[in-house]
């Protein structure tokens, strides 16, 4: 009898803990689900738009616009190579659709700044009714095949600036990663409005206000097959 008992016991503390964790699994997937279609209210933050790449897809820039956004970023090139394939296109499909556009640069540490200027002017057209140059900091000299200083980095991140903005006739928003500004620290070296990251939270990781936030990376819609990086604008 007292086996029985202890067999009884045993199998409800395993129903127990299969109903516990079906119903932490949902939570979890609720969360999930309410984190993806999360944004910043719009009566605080009524300036929002995306930051989309050729990673991101075939993006319907007019649903985009209906959604909310009044804006679009778009990745234009990347160190002194790399361009996006998608931006001539995505630039004129945001205009058309009636959306403010800004093109991102994606700066590598490992390259000089001229060559990276010269990819940027080569695919960025020279117009006033851009909105100002992004600069995106995110990888650091550890992956470079040559050992690089912090110095050199911050030296030739100044030298970019300059050449962007001489192009552009505009001056840029950085925007570093918390890793980046941790380590080369553009956001106190620099005056130029920041751009930075922090999924639901206001970032102040770099010691004075930002302009753009990236307050959701991991935006899900019916603009785009893929989760698109939402962005607000400080009012």
């Amino acid at each position: 009898m007292a086996h029985r008992k202890k067999k009884g016991r045993i199998g409800l503390l395993v129903k127990l803990a299969f109903l516990l964790a079906l119903l932490g699994a949902g939570g979890w997937l609720y969360l999930q689900h309410e984190n993806a279609g999360w944004r910043p209210d719009e009566e605080a933050y009524p300036d929002q738009g995306a930051l989309v790449g050729e990673n991101d897809g075939a993006v319907d820039f007019k649903v985009l616009k209906g959604l909310g956004a009044s804006f679009v970023y778009l990745e234009a090139s990347r160190g002194a190579r790399g361009k996006d394939a998608n931006f001539s296109r995505n630039l004129e499909a945001a205009r058309i659709a009636g959306l403010q556009v800004g093109a991102v640069h994606l700066f590598d540490p490992c390259e000089t700044a001229d060559g990276q200027s010269a990819n940027y002017v080569t695919i960025v057209p020279r117009d006033a009714d851009l909105l100002p140059p992004a600069i995106r900091l995110t990888r650091t000299t550890d992956e470079c095949f040559e050992r690089v200083s912090d110095a050199a980095v911050q030296s030739e991140l100044l030298t970019l600036v300059n050449q962007i903005e001489a192009h552009t006739g505009a001056p840029v928003v950085l925007a570093p990663s918390e890793v980046f500004e941790d380590r080369y620290r553009p956001a106190r070296r620099l005056e130029r409005a920041l751009w930075l990251d922090g999924d639901r939270s206001e970032p102040e990781y770099a010691g004075r206000p930002w302009t753009v936030w990236t307050a959701n990376s991991g935006y899900r819609s019916d603009a785009a097959e893929t989760p698109l990086r939402w962005l607000a604008v400080r009012p």
